[in-house]
């Protein structure tokens, strides 16, 4: 479900708040076994892209919170997570829980910026998607949502088709494949 937003974009509607712990945990439990798949594949362990914006000023100001950094931000890659820490070090459960979905996926190609950094950019971003919470999730520069909507959208298949439209082909569909031929 999307709601329309003030500047004609729309959201995916939350799902009632934040991802219940059940839901999270067999997120992240899935995530660490295809995680490990992959890297007895040699494919987990590239590196990702920090927070890069500049440091302090006002929200109008050219800063690394104002809307014109935040939006330079968003659209600078067709993945961009804003979290808590960084996706090898995730320091919150729900940034955690993103990095394990997109890792699902076989997502490994992507911006991550640490809103623990910076103060002005964790409030930037709040006020630039008018979301409340972190992490943020962004597509194409398109606000997705948080920890919640990310996992319905993978529990749901919303996301290998997001992903298919950047032209990110879903670990989870080659997995499938090795599946049937087991």
């Amino acid at each position: 479900m999307r709601r329309k937003l003030s500047g004609g974009s729309s959201r995916r509607a939350p799902m009632g708040g934040r991802c219940g712990c059940g839901a999270m945990r067999a997120a992240v439990r899935t995530g660490w076994r295809i995680g490990a798949a992959a890297a007895l594949r040699g494919q987990a362990g590239r590196p990702f892209s920090q927070a890069a914006g500049e440091s302090g000023g006002a929200e109008g100001g050219g800063g690394s919170g104002s809307r014109e950094a935040v939006e330079r931000l968003v659209r600078e890659h067709p993945v961009v997570v804003f979290m808590k820490g960084s996706p090898a070090q995730p320091l919150c459960g729900f940034s955690n829980a993103v990095v394990q979905i997109l890792r699902l996926h076989g997502v490994e190609d992507y911006r991550a910026h640490d809103v623990l950094q910076d103060p002005d950019l964790r409030q930037g971003i709040k006020n630039y998607s008018n979301w409340p919470t972190i992490p943020q999730v962004y597509l194409n520069g398109e606000f997705v949502g948080g920890c919640d909507i990310l996992l319905q959208m993978h529990q749901n298949g919303d996301l290998v088709e997001e992903l298919k439209k950047l032209g990110i082909r879903s670990a989870l569909l080659d997995a499938e494949k090795d599946q049937e031929k087991k």
